[in-house]
């Protein structure tokens, strides 16, 4: 009877002295440990990124020190997913830091607008972190920082409209910015003159 009453906390008591032993021995070989966890985590980024660019026909950008972001046929990472093989249209983009800093994008509303710029800051970001890119070819320049100031909202109780929102957030990123920044803003100033 005694046996049967108390295996429960016999066999409770034992998990915990078994646990303890290995951690304590884990422990010891800690250093050994982290490094063979570092390096599996590593592969296995690079193992993720090697197969996303083989299904969806990713290519190898050319990534250096220049001002240049040039692509040519590319599409945007996300939505080419949600809308299956075939169905994104792929585009072209340029800018330098030299002659062609600015672009402004225009026309009707879901024309792409939105999905063009955000589709640039991916592919940097991507390229950056060391990934293939949705592109038939990409040139791009390293950036120090990525930019952005997407989509309306307001601080009304603290009396601050959408523009003043805006013009907050465009005024604390033209702060930060430098000549390596990409910058990507989305409607600024929506509902004021087009002046």
């Amino acid at each position: 009877e005694t046996r049967v009453l108390s295996a429960q906390e016999d066999k409770i008591r034992l998990e915990s002295e078994m646990f303890a032993a290995l951690r304590n021995r884990m422990a010891e070989h800690r250093g050994r440990l982290s490094g063979v966890a570092s390096s599996v985590a590593r592969l296995d980024v690079f193992c993720g990124l090697a197969e996303a660019a083989h299904r969806l026909h990713y290519r190898r950008p050319h990534v250096d020190a220049s001002d240049k972001l040039e692509l040519s046929g590319a599409r945007h990472p996300v939505i080419e997913q949600m809308l299956g093989s075939g169905e994104f249209i792929p585009n072209d983009l340029k800018l330098t830091g030299s002659d062609r800093q600015v672009l402004v994008i225009t026309g009707p509303n879901m024309a792409g607008k939105s999905t063009i710029i955000r589709q640039a800051a991916l592919i940097q970001l991507m390229a950056q972190a060391g990934s293939f890119v949705p592109v038939e070819r990409a040139h791009i320049g390293v950036c120090d920082r990525i930019f952005t100031r997407v989509g309306a909202s307001d601080n009304i109780a603290r009396g601050e409209s959408t523009f003043m929102v805006e013009m907050k957030e465009t005024a604390a990123i033209l702060t930060q910015a430098t000549a390596r920044s990409l910058v990507i803003l989305d409607e600024i100033g929506r509902g004021t003159s087009t002046y």
